[in-house]
């Protein structure tokens, strides 16, 4: 193989930033979480302060990583499936009434390491506590 093809291949494999598709590594790499919806979109503060409000986040691109964002604290969450992730809201997370933003977070991991784009966080749904 010349010196000139193989720079080529390996610019197109390892430089940051490159298309994941055109990267044969990328195959590991964690996708971008997607948010579609929250049930319930609103719970009272009496549900969180006894501890029985859950939420389920419903999207894609869920994995075993993927996290919570709640008001910008990142949760562990449980992983129903790539679709789902439910978490019970707490008094100690959510401190009262009002507009909580919700989003999903997932790692990188350490495909960037490879020139991968990996991971990232989802867009923000509202969920309501009265």
């Amino acid at each position: 193989m010349s010196s000139r093809l193989w720079i080529a291949l390996l610019a197109v494999l390892v430089l940051p930033g490159c298309n994941n598709t055109l990267n044969p590594f990328c195959g590991s790499a964690r996708p971008v979480p997607v948010i579609g919806s929250l049930s319930p979109s609103n719970v009272t503060f009496a549900q969180i302060e006894q501890g029985t409000a859950s939420l389920t986040v419903n999207g894609s691109n869920f994995v075993a990583s993927s996290e919570i964002v709640i008001n910008g604290r990142t949760l562990a969450a449980n992983v129903l499936n790539s679709q789902q992730l439910k978490i019970t809201l707490t008094s100690s997370v959510i401190s009262g009434p009002g507009a909580v933003n919700i989003s999903v977070m997932t790692p990188s991991g350490n495909s960037s390491d490879l020139g991968c784009s990996s991971g990232g966080k989802s867009s923000v749904l509202v969920l309501t506590v009265n």
